[in-house]
């Protein structure tokens, strides 16, 4: 896991992103890509048919080329190499394409008040159309603590086992690795065997049991996240599909809305 990928676009959520991306990358002795999105932006009516989408688009690429300017000054001050690619267009087609050859992509969980981009959408865009695993970091992070405590949430799912597997090089550097079992009772591969996993990684983890009969999955894990002062927390992403995701809500959705730390994700 060496190629960090990290959306750039001067929008509440850049600096959350910008830091996370930077502390992975030199935790990770890695090498950090820097996408700057020009977004192509959405029109009601018959704006468009005006010309307001040219108007738009140039002022879209005005403040883009400002904040390249901007954050490339920071950069080069940085001790992580990098590159910066230039897009325009839709978001998420934008950014699966760029995590082509990525390891990992940085993007925010969700932006309070913020409805445009759709963050959460496009965590889950990419999550499931790019195959990579992504870290999704609060608005308000202004770090990631790849030294700290880690949280694995585990239901022994295959999007489970697929985030314990591409996690592991950033569990090795972790202060302690707790593996949270939140059963409810259609546990298949226990705890017990995702911990062996580690084992043979390096990595010794603490397994915590806790019924998910009485409360939600959910809950359970933003409790531990608290109880054991993790750092960030390592999750499979989405295991139903996105429509009883939608329609119900699911332990992906409520993490993205409510966790206080960043989210390792895959699919």
């Amino acid at each position: 896991m060496k190629n960090v990928l990290v959306l750039m676009h001067d929008d509440a959520g850049q600096e959350a992103r910008f830091q996370a991306a930077l502390d992975l990358t030199r935790a990770l002795d890695g090498h950090l890509t820097c996408v700057d999105v020009s977004i192509t932006p959405l029109f009601i009516g018959d704006y468009a048919g005006t010309g307001g989408e040219a108007l738009m688009m140039a002022d879209e690429q005005a403040r883009e080329k400002e904040n390249r300017e901007r954050m490339e000054a920071r950069l080069r001050v940085e001790d992580v190499p990098y590159d910066w690619i230039d897009e325009c267009g839709f978001l998420s087609p934008c950014m699966r394409d760029a995590a082509t050859m990525a390891d990992l992509v940085v993007l925010n969980r969700e932006i309070d008040g913020i409805h445009f981009p759709d963050m959460r959408e496009l965590v889950g865009d990419v999550l499931l159309k790019s195959n990579k695993p992504i870290i999704a970091v609060p608005a308000s992070a202004r770090r990631f603590d790849a030294f700290g405590n880690a949280l694995v949430a585990w239901d022994g799912s295959r999007e489970a086992e697929a985030a314990l597997r591409a996690a592991v090089p950033l569990l090795r550097h972790a202060k302690s690795v707790t593996i949270l079992a939140a059963d409810d009772g259609s546990l298949k591969i226990p705890a017990q065997s995702a911990a062996e996993y580690l084992s043979r990684h390096g990595i010794e983890p603490e397994i915590r049991e806790r019924s998910a009969l009485t409360e939600l999955a959910s809950t359970v894990v933003l409790d531990t996240v608290k109880a054991i002062d993790a750092a960030y927390v390592v999750m499979g992403g989405f295991g139903h599909s996105r429509f009883i995701e939608a329609a119900f809500g699911g332990v992906t959705k409520r993490m993205l809305k409510e966790s206080p730390v960043p989210i390792f994700l895959a699919h």
